[in-house]
């Protein structure tokens, strides 16, 4: 069976997975397109610089068949938990982009850059353009002990020159100075993924992401299946020391592994040792040792049972000895 059997609803992730930067990442938007043509696909992002139609335009210009209606945004989430924790049309304090003000704007709040414009609270979100200034705004406001909501804690972001400061870095020079720490809606948060679910109806969804500790601990959280690409920011070293609540259900070299069948992993034991094989890759593993018994003919397959093996021990990464022919 491939990833896709039975999904209704394939989650993407964009930075790392669909692109970085401007140009679209390798064999990601015929995988996608091809996807489409078996579920319906929509788009999950942290990044709240953008609005959706702006990044439904990225989407289409990289070929992708898709509208402002495909994407789920952390501003959207952000919005909706802001909602809960203030009265209709409030005035609110934006630190972040166009994509954040939108939403805000769209919900019916009022919009202001100024904590002396006595905000009802603060939503925060990543803008290439935060600097001093609006974070400054923004702890002002916060010492009068209002709400805060930011989009996501993404420590790093991809970009085409390589990986960047994040919101999480922003959001923690305030908390720094506050505090105290925001509500969080985006990724890995449940909020980003339960809103994505009843937009989308979904009743048996994919997540597929480039990062561990977002996008795969919270699809886990929130009780989707999950899919790791290594075309960003976590490899074969970040798979293997997986925690348990952010271990992936499959584990992809690139996206036009949706569509092919994905191997079956098998275990026998044998006086103490664990035998795990993946394909024609096999891994053993006896008390904290893991070794390659048999590389096989596709290294993907070896790494997987090399997860596969881990994963079931139950054992954290530092104490192990893993064979490097397992990861590199």
């Amino acid at each position: 069976m491939t990833p896709l059997d039975g999904t209704d609803v394939l989650f993407a992730d964009l930075d790392g997975v669909v692109y970085a930067g401007d140009a679209a990442v390798p064999f990601a938007v015929d995988a996608l397109n091809a996807a489409s043509e078996h579920c319906r696909v929509g788009y999950i992002t942290n990044n709240a610089s953008r609005t959706t139609q702006q990044v439904s335009a990225h989407l289409h210009s990289l070929g992708l068949d898709c509208g402002p209606d495909d994407i789920v945004s952390s501003p959207q989430a952000a919005v909706t938990i802001l909602k809960t924790l203030v009265p209709a049309h409030s005035t609110i304090l934006v630190v972040g982009g166009e994509g954040l003000i939108t939403e805000v704007e769209a919900a019916g709040f009022r919009v202001t850059d100024s904590a002396e414009d006595s905000p009802a609270a603060v939503i925060q979100g990543f803008a290439p353009t935060v600097g001093w200034t609006q974070l400054a705004e923004a702890s002002f406001a916060l010492h009068t002990g209002i709400p805060w909501v930011a989009t996501n804690t993404d420590w790093t972001i991809p970009v085409a020159r390589g990986v960047a400061p994040g919101n999480g870095t922003l959001v923690s020079a305030v908390h720094l100075a506050v505090g105290r720490l925001p509500v969080f809606a985006g990724k890995p948060e449940r909020a980003i993924f339960d809103f994505a679910r009843d937009k989308f109806a979904a009743s048996n969804p994919l997540v597929i992401g480039d990062r561990l500790d977002t996008d795969i601990l919270g699809a886990n959280r929130s009780g989707m299946r999950s899919a790791l690409v290594l075309t960003g920011i976590d490899g074969p070293k970040q798979a293997l020391a997986a925690a348990e609540e952010q271990q992936p259900n499959y584990i992809l070299g690139d996206l036009r592994e949706l569509s092919i069948d994905y191997p079956d992993t098998t275990v026998v034991e044998k006086r103490g040792t664990a035998f795990v094989t993946v394909g024609d890759a096999t891994v053993s593993m006896k008390a904290n040792v893991v070794r390659a018994e048999r590389a096989g003919s596709d290294p993907l397959n070896l790494l997987r049972a090399g997860c596969a093996a881990i994963y079931r021990s139950g054992l954290r990464i530092y104490g192990l000895d893993v064979d490097p022919a397992i990861y590199s």
